[in-house]
């Protein structure tokens, strides 16, 4: 289960991505001999280090099984205490975990260092196994090494309340909303009839401005970065239109205007005081931790705009690890087929392994907890349309620039030109 300080597995991560000072995490096992590395037999203690719930535990469980002289022992940090640690330990020739796992909107920022990890491609792993889009940023400039293997990934869709569509007057066949709802433009549009035509006033269209930019910036095919990892922020077009589109919507009374990942975040789920998300998979938690109060009924459609992907992770083996062979055979496991379909039937985290995309297990697979909607297929055809996007090592930092001048714009503490500009002058220090 996530709690609210490890949730966060998007670009969009919260503020406590930049925390300094936090404590290390040194991540070494106990058995450390060379006997032990070399004896496949021997006992072994692997460490693994995450900054959020994976959904692993019953997965460690079963692999004990298999393996009984293999102990796993997992750590957790903050998502940004987390990355600072592995990029000081690599640096430092020490402390690793026998594991260490990379967001998607941090890895770009280990490219550079990616001989310091065991190569995937020298360990029979095939590349095929995922898409381009999800194997390119974790592997090496010249493409040589991959050192990343992907885990989950964020496959978007749109989360609505039939129930309160319905009282505003709105379809609620899923297959008419994702209709409705086909392009951005509509999607904002739909928002002001919500507005005036539902009972409730006191209802939103969405939750956070800052949600639906990160899906809308998912979409273009570039966001802060270009083709030769230049930030592009400030004058990427794409990027600058969606901002105001938001901005726009904001000031229309679209947004219920709450931080996204806050405790105030969640009761806005139980009070349903809002009646739409745009949802990747893995924040399937939230819908399942916080009902609403009022038996009200969430529902699932295509996201506005065709595919996206919001979130994702890698599991890396560092060099520099005592037990690598040990901790790159878990790594492969963890993120082989059956284990990856398995955490998104039961976590709900969306696999990366293209395969499953198409398998009549995933594809068909619904959730009563979306009025058994076909989330499978949802988030597969949103995986499958979308196009590769340039990301870079400060994306994540970028993101919750634009998130906190959003959401200053929802608390009345700035125009959109005014949150615009102060989000240019902090990216600005940020890329430096």
């Amino acid at each position: 289960m996530r709690d609210a300080a490890t949730r966060r597995r998007s670009w969009l991560a919260g503020t406590g991505a930049a925390v300094a000072g936090a404590l290390l995490l040194t991540g070494c096992g106990s058995d450390s001999s060379p006997a032990a590395a070399a004896d496949p037999d021997a006992k072994v203690t692997l460490t693994v280090n995450l900054y959020s719930d994976f959904g692993y535990k019953e997965l460690y469980a079963q692999y004990q099984k298999l393996h009984p002289n293999v102990t796993i022992k997992e750590n957790r940090a903050d998502m940004g205490a987390h990355h600072q640690n592995l990029h000081a330990h690599l640096i430092a020739g020490s402390g690793t975990a026998d594991i260490e796992a990379i967001e998607i909107g941090q890895v770009a920022g280990f490219q550079g260092q990616a001989g310091k990890f065991v190569n995937f491609l020298d360990q029979g792993v095939d590349k095929n196994q995922w898409v381009p889009s999800k194997t390119a940023p974790a592997s090496s400039p010249d493409g040589g090494k991959l050192f990343g293997l992907g885990t989950d990934m964020g496959g978007l869709a749109l989360c609505y309340r039939s129930d309160l569509f319905k009282a505003a007057g709105l379809p609620t066949d899923r297959a008419a909303v994702s209709s409705l709802l086909s392009s951005w433009d509509s999607y904002f549009a739909t928002g002001k009839q919500f507005l005036a035509k539902s009972p409730d006033k006191k209802v939103k269209w969405f939750d956070a401005g800052s949600n639906v930019f990160s899906a809308m910036v998912a979409q273009a095919p570039q966001g802060f970065y270009d083709a030769e990892g230049k930030v592009v922020a400030a004058s990427n077009p794409a990027v600058k239109q969606t901002f105001d589109t938001v901005a726009g919507a904001i000031k229309d009374g679209e947004s219920a205007g709450i931080a996204a990942f806050t405790p105030a975040w969640d009761t806005g789920f139980r009070k349903s005081q809002f009646a739409t998300v745009t949802c990747p998979a893995w924040m399937s938690y939230e819908f399942k931790a916080n009902p609403p109060a009022d038996g009200g009924t969430w529902d699932m459609a295509a996201i506005p705009g065709g595919g996206g992907n919001w979130g994702g992770s890698y599991l890396t083996v560092p060099a520099q690890g005592k037990h690598i062979q040990a901790a790159v055979d878990l790594a492969k496991w963890l993120t082989a087929p059956e284990q990856e379909a398995w955490l998104f039937k039961n976590k709900g985290f969306f696999p990366s392994d293209q395969a499953l995309w198409t398998s009549p297990d995933i594809a068909d697979l619904k959730d009563p907890l979306f009025n058994n909607a076909p989330t499978g297929k949802t988030f597969s055809d949103s995986a499958k349309n979308l196009s590769p996007q340039p990301i870079g090592p400060h994306g994540a930092d970028i993101g919750n620039v634009f998130a906190n001048g959003l959401l200053s714009v929802e608390q009345g503490k700035a125009t959109g030109d005014k949150a615009w500009a102060n989000s240019l002058a902090e990216i600005a220090n940020i890329s430096q």
